[in-house]
């Protein structure tokens, strides 16, 4: 009922940046929250960054004043700048919403992950 495609990953020198695309499709009734996690191998998955419908912004300690979420609500999208990258930024990256379908049905909706490699 409700697909998310990610795109915008890739590979990147350390210092430079990448912009992370997400967007929700199909029956939305109301999106409350938009967010991304990433996840490396043997380690739980994190959340980076969120953002309400509201605008209310939230950010992992160690991406504070490099990342930055932003969101268009006419087309259901959210964005993720990342700018002065890091090796350990290296993961794949997962979008998250919490979606309405109806009045009464609430559920989180998850991408497919986008890889972000951060090398030399």
């Amino acid at each position: 009922q409700v697909q998310m495609v990610e795109s915008g990953g890739g590979l990147v020198q350390p210092g430079g940046s990448l912009r992370l695309s997400c967007v929700a499709s199909g029956r939305i009734f109301s999106i409350n929250i938009m967010a991304w996690y990433r996840q490396t191998p043997g380690k739980p998955r994190e959340l980076v960054a969120s953002i309400t419908a509201g605008g209310t912004t939230n950010y992992l300690d160690s991406v504070k004043g490099r990342f930055t979420i932003s969101q268009s609500n006419a087309q259901n999208t959210v964005y993720l700048q990342m700018n002065s990258l890091k090796p350990e930024d290296t993961a794949v990256y997962y979008c998250k919403a919490r979606i309405a379908t109806t009045s009464h049905d609430l559920g989180d909706y998850w991408g497919q992950g986008t890889q972000v490699t951060v090398s030399s």
